[in-house]
């Protein structure tokens, strides 16, 4: 494709569904009322000469160029900021026009550098081409008078440079960082011809400013320009792809001279983004050429000697052949995978097929494991799908936003930019979190309540919510009688009405006084609109599933589903996690969420594919560390996934890779788990996929390869082949038939392919006969599963709690400039801002602990330590500290423990015991403390864990049903070797297992069926 410039219709469109008829040089043009002049005009076909005036922007009327004549009205009004009137005569071209352009465009040439020839924008640049509109060919005042040629260029910005000489003082950056970002970064400073862009510090990079990039895109001229475009060139061609970082699945224009990237330009017509865009999405690609990446495949025998490059063939050759060696020895079950939530679509299908088809078993699962399986497990309950409610738009329509456990200015920038505008526009915000993020206080940003919580307690906090909701009649009944099972709901609403569950009895277990909570449900569930928005603060606790069903039962209970402006809403973290869960990642679902042992829905799969296959669920990610260190785990592919250094427990991590016979793992850097690999593949950036991504709002946007793989074979080819070399044929001419395929087998997206998502941009899904072009807000007019139902959620403390030997609670999290464990934006300059993780500490646990700003601190939990440089801030509560995990050499879940999730072994990142010393006083931090080894049967061990939880999650329902309800989740979730362990362990009377468990335990398999060994 040629370089796509998007048409610029001037002005915003308007809403109004009052249609109005106007005559524009002898055109006919019919629009919405409130239109302005300017966009009619482009409507039909005329251009208004424009260079205040942008699409994305409300009018401004400064430049003084668009100006029209209208008959009946006097003067030259400008066109921008004249809305339509029915029956309106315009006229855009005339001599008295001409001459009053041709003078401002003089002006504004007279104080302009003529340097166009050299100019780094020569050829993109609208006052070069508003000058030739105009038919400029002089300039009568010469140009020996006052200028600012001589103002001193900012190069202070990493990413793009500001010329001052060359501004025209139009003020789209300005008003661009304030109506579309939200920073108020920029203003004008000064007045006539002083006025002048001017940041809030010394230059940009001290300023405000986050680097979104929506300044240098506003900008008519090279007064802020990319430093890429400087260095090479004005792009001659675009390819339409889409972002790799976070899940708001941003679309953009990668603009190209010849194969190498220019730039990344925020697509105006993406359907998440809408041409917006954050500092790395816009800015820092530069990864996916960087020295560091592996281009060829390479092998060892054992990780600990050096690599030797290879062939394709003998990569693949080599590891097919230890991986059915391992099977002959070790038993079909003793292999499995680990598919990418970074990876297309396509990728991570061929991947878990790979594992059902060639390697017989059902031992994959994805990284959303650890970040957002509790969504899945707790929306399914729910409303009978796995995923969030709403596309983003919906948020416009809100009137209440519920934000929990997220923090969308560093984890969900665009989005973020999105929310924040609804909030200027009056919109009140609820911020549930321990920390004091962004959100709660900004200039332009004020919450209405900040409930902030002890880490772990979020159950408590929403119960204390719903029985306020509950008693104080504001439920709503017509929805809850029309949509909900009454028999659930009669039973939650009982349950929420506890007395133990009143915010004044839970105050104390959440630290959220009582009438702060009262005032939040009042607020929340009175709202015309309210929704709910949250992260991996909700996600990733031992009640992460418990969490996301109690946020279900809110919304059900308030009549907050079904429409726009309410729903629930995960902030997935990558950019395919959502598609990677859809995709059969899990190792008890197919692709759709469909269990295994459904036999209809295993025939389907093995009509597709041609194999008998497994009806019992698999290997989780914990649970195959832990067979790996207990010897029956020994062959394992990672795709594009640092699991040695984002899952939790990292030193059990690398025991348990250092445990395996063979590790393929295929990735683009040499990184954290590729130190124990056998075999890496070298994988492709996201500038060479082809393939689609599936964000936060199920939409599916196409990925397109900007250029040919750099190591000479796309991922799912390289899985293929694998596939093929172990004995199972697997073929596929190009990514559009693998979409093709899951199509074929899968509901939801069986309207859904390439043509499709080419001609119509993306959709989201379900895409199918019902809505072939997909379903924005779901859940309308009734539920997935049919009647919504409403889940009890008692809430039962982490085991993991602060003492007198670890007396702080770390929680973990993000930040704006660097991503997950950071292989991609660590290659970049987004150093600049970020180049290490640092610990935040409260002032008072600080001067308690003797630590200044910047001191070398350790911090130790009951598994691990690690070194740190501390910052002090008020902006973590006394007694909590919180740190990032973009850093390899920084450690941070050396700390982490393992505890997890009761229902689907999400880790709990966010709550862990730790202590705070200056790294000085070392020797004397823990004397005498036994660290916790992972020796003897470490299966044993966590399916006990594990079991107990299940209990305590059931307790309250007394023995017979909570016994009922564990073995159905054992049943369900759990492989059978797992439901082997935990029947032995019963059979022997372990004293570990609670009486609930046990009684469990000899119900899923009774001791005389076990299968010796």
């Amino acid at each position: 494709m040629t370089l796509l410039k998007e048409h610029d219709l001037g002005t915003s469109e308007s809403k109004s569904e009052t249609i109005v008829h106007v005559e524009i040089d002898g055109i006919d043009v019919s629009v919405p009322a409130g239109t302005s002049v300017m966009r009619a005009a482009a409507i039909g076909g005329v251009d208004v000469p424009k260079l205040c005036a942008t699409d994305r922007l409300k009018a401004f009327g400064s430049c003084r160029l668009c100006l029209v004549e209208i008959e009946g009205v006097r003067g030259t009004p400008a066109s921008c900021t004249t809305p339509v009137a029915d029956g309106m005569r315009i006229s855009t071209q005339t001599p008295r026009l001409e001459k009053l352009r041709r003078g401002v465009m003089e002006l504004y040439i007279s104080d302009h550098p003529l340097d166009c020839l050299t100019c780094a924008a020569n050829g993109d640049c609208e006052l070069q081409e508003m000058a030739g509109a105009v038919g400029l060919r002089d300039v009568r005042y010469g140009y020996a008078g006052d200028n600012h040629f001589d103002a001193p260029a900012d190069d202070s910005n990493p990413y793009f440079r500001f010329d001052p000489s060359k501004c025209i003082v139009c003020s789209r950056c300005v008003r661009a960082c304030d109506e579309i970002q939200g920073t108020f970064a920029l203003t004008i400073a000064g007045r006539g011809f002083g006025s002048t862009v001017a940041t809030g510090g010394r230059d940009f990079f001290d300023s405000e400013c986050v680097s979104c990039g929506a300044c240098v895109q506003a900008c008519p001229t090279a007064t802020l320009e990319e430093k890429s475009v400087i260095s090479l060139g004005v792009p001659r061609r675009t390819v339409i792809t889409t972002c790799a970082y976070c899940g708001v699945g941003c679309s953009f224009k990668a603009e190209l001279r010849g194969d190498q990237v220019v730039r990344m330009v925020p697509y105006k017509d993406g359907g998440a983004n809408e041409g917006h865009s954050c500092v790395k999405g816009r800015f820092a690609w530069g990864y996916a050429t960087h020295k560091d990446r592996v281009l060829h495949p390479m092998i060892r025998e054992a990780y600990t000697d050096p690599w030797r490059e290879v062939s394709w063939d003998e990569a693949i050759s080599y590891a097919a052949t230890r991986l059915k060696d391992i099977q002959s020895r070790h038993g079909v079950a003793s292999i499995g995978a680990i598919t990418s939530s970074r990876c297309t679509d396509e990728e991570v299908y061929t991947v878990q097929k790979m594992v059902r088809a060639a390697f017989g078993n059902n031992n994959t699962d994805t990284c959303a494991r650890v970040c957002h399986s509790p969504t899945g497990y707790g929306l399914s309950q729910a409303f009978g799908t796995s995923a969030g409610t709403q596309d983003f738009r919906s948020v416009d329509q809100a009137d209440v936003i519920l934000l929990i456990g997220a923090n969308p200015t560093d984890a969900h920038p665009v989005f973020a930019s999105r929310m924040k505008r609804r909030l200027r526009q009056g919109a009140k915000l609820i911020v549930a979190d321990p920390r004091r993020i962004d959100l709660v206080r900004t200039p332009h940003v004020d919450a209405a309540h900040h409930l902030q919580l002890h880490p772990g307690t979020n159950v408590a906090l929403m119960n204390a919510l719903a029985h306020v909701v509950v008693t104080e009649g504001l439920v709503d009944e017509s929805f809850v009688a029309e949509r909900c099972e009454a028999d659930s709901f009669a039973a939650w609403a009982e349950f929420a009405a506890r007395p133990e569950n009143s915010p004044e009895a839970l105050a104390s277990v959440t630290g959220v006084p009582a009438e702060d909570v009262r005032a939040a449900a009042r607020l929340y569930a009175t709202a015309p609109n309210a929704t709910i928005y949250y992260g991996l603060g909700v996600t990733e606790h031992s009640q992460g599933s418990t969490m996301v069903m109690a946020l279900a039962n809110l919304a059900m209970a308030t009549g907050n589903l079904g429409r726009e402006g309410v729903g629930v809403n995960p902030l997935r973290g990558q950019n395919n996690v959502q598609g990677s869960c859809d995709m059969g990642s899990f190792p008890h679902e197919f692709p759709g969420y469909r269990h295994v042992s459904d036999d209809s829905v295993r025939a389907i799969f093995e009509k597709e594919w041609g194999r008998t296959l497994d009806n019992e669920p698999g290997l989780r990610i914990p649970n195959m560390f832990d067979a790996a260190i207990d010897g029956h785990f020994k062959g394992l592919f990672v795709q594009g996934e640092d699991i040695a250094q984002s899952d939790p427990n990292s030193k059990h991590v690398a025991k348990a890779l250092s445990s395996l016979e063979l590790l393929i793992v295929q990735d683009l850097f040499i990184n954290q788990t590729a130190a124990y690999a056998h075999v890496f593949l070298p994988g492709t950036s996201f500038l060479e996929k082809d393939g689609t991504f599936i964000n936060a709002e199920r939409r599916i946007n196409r990925v397109r390869p900007v250029m040919q793989p750099r190591n000479g074979k796309h991922e799912w080819q390289a899985v293929c082949e694998l596939a093929n070399a172990m004995g199972y044929p697997m073929h596929y001419e190009n990514s559009s038939q693998i979409l093709d395929e899951i199509a074929r087998t899968t509901p939801a997206f069986s309207g859904v392919s390439f043509d499709l998502l080419d001609k119509v941009g993306s959709v989201q899904w379900p895409c199918n006969e019902k809505a072939p072009l997909g379903t924005p807000v779901m859940h309308v007019g009734s539920f997935v599963r049919g009647k919504g139902h409403f889940t009890e959620t008692p809430f039962v403390a982490t085991p993991e709690r602060a003492n007198r030997r670890f007396p702080l609670i770390l929680t973990t999290g993000r930040i704006l400039s660097q991503y997950n464990v950071g292989a991609q934006t660590r290659r970049t300059e987004n150093l600049r801002w970020h180049g290490e993780d640092v610990l935040d500490i409260h002032p008072f646990d600080a001067e308690e602990r003797g630590i200044a700003e910047g001191t070398l601190v350790s911090l130790a939990s009951r598994v691990g330590e690690t070194s740190l440089h501390a910052h002090i801030t008020d902006r973590v509560p006394q007694g909590v500290v919180y740190t990032t995990f973009h850093f390899p050499g920084d450690a941070a879940n050396l700390v982490t423990t393992e505890f997890s999730d009761w229902a689907t072994n999400c880790p709990e990142y966010k709550v862990t015991a730790v202590e705070v010393y200056p790294k000085s006083a070392k020797a004397a931090q823990l004397d005498g403390e036994q660290s916790v080894t992972h020796s003897g049967n470490v299966t044993g061990e966590s399916v006990v864990r594990m079991a107990n939880q299940l209990a305590d999650i059931f307790e309250y329902l007394g023995e017979q049903e909570g016994t009922a309800r564990i073995v159905n989740h054992l049943r369900r979730f759990w492989s059978p070797a797992m439901r082997d362990e935990l029947a032995r362990i019963a059979a022997g009377g372990e004293a570990a297992l609670s009486p609930l468990a046990l009684a469990a335990a000899k119900e899923v398999v009774p001791p005389g069926a076990l299968a010796p060994h």
